[in-house]
């Protein structure tokens, strides 16, 4: 599972864009409890979801015309440069030129061939998210594709994931890991075709919870929406999938003991 010992590929960072991020702070606030805490007035509106002081994502307005609430989940480079030519060399698009964060890192945003979004954190002094894998924080990435074995020859042209496919109800599902280590131990997420027409590439980032079906009562209670209730998945956990009141896709995972 994720750790914030970042590698090369690691995600390492999650942001949410969204068209009242005043809003949205309170919805994510009654959901999982977390706090926002602005950047400062030179940001632009763009702050950090805390829990317990640790940042664990962060929020800001929409910055791209014509864009809808969404969830960004940011993968780590060492040379943010190579891998935007990367992304273009194996067919992808950069939406937004790789930039200096005022110190803190580089950022820059891509689309891959399929079309999934996705954007690339290069350290600087801000290393990434300081909580993972435990109670309200992110816990695992996974991308809805429609052709899972190019998405995962694209990914592996920028970081060198590797990838083992497992059986799971009604479709092959294949497990990301980072490039080098212990395969098991180095997994962070997953690759799944789509379901359905209409289903939306995207990757969608997973919170651990202590209790899916009360975060689905919250994710109600406070104006978001269900799209696929709680349910068990063998081996894995219970998992629920969910949308804000901006419709911005989330899911959260309650893991299996065995694999917490």
């Amino acid at each position: 599972m994720l750790g914030t010992d970042f590698r090369t590929g690691s995600p390492n960072w999650i942001d949410l864009g969204s068209p009242d991020t005043g809003a949205a702070a309170a919805f994510y606030g009654a959901v999982f409890g977390w706090q926002f805490v602005s950047a400062g007035p030179e940001a632009g509106g763009y702050g950090f979801f805390q829990k317990d002081g640790k940042t664990v994502g962060a929020l800001g307005p929409l910055s791209e015309e014509g864009a809808g609430s969404a969830w960004t989940t940011y993968f780590q480079s060492d040379d943010i440069q190579a891998t935007a030519r990367d992304v273009v060399a194996g067919g992808g698009a950069v939406r937004t030129e790789p930039m200096d964060v005022m110190g803190e890192g580089w950022m820059g945003q891509f689309t891959d061939p399929q079309g999934a979004q996705f954007a690339v954190w290069q350290p600087g002094r801000t290393k990434g998210l300081e909580k993972a894998s435990e109670d309200n924080t992110l816990v695992w990435v996974e991308l809805h594709v429609g052709d899972p074995e190019a998405a995962i020859r694209f990914y592996a042209g920028l970081f060198g994931w590797r990838s083992q496919e497992m059986q799971a109800p009604g479709m092959t599902y294949r497990v990301l890991s980072l490039k080098d280590g212990d395969q098991q131990e180095g997994s962070f997420g997953g690759v799944a075709p789509l379901q359905g027409e209409g289903e939306e590439t995207r990757w969608v980032p997973y919170f651990a919870v202590a209790d899916a079906d009360a975060i689905v009562a919250k994710v109600q209670e406070n104006g978001g929406s269900v799209l696929m209730p709680a349910s068990d998945v063998p081996d894995v956990g219970r998992i629920a999938w969910l949308a804000d009141p901006a419709q911005a896709v989330f899911a959260v995972l309650k893991p299996n003991p065995r694999q917490a």
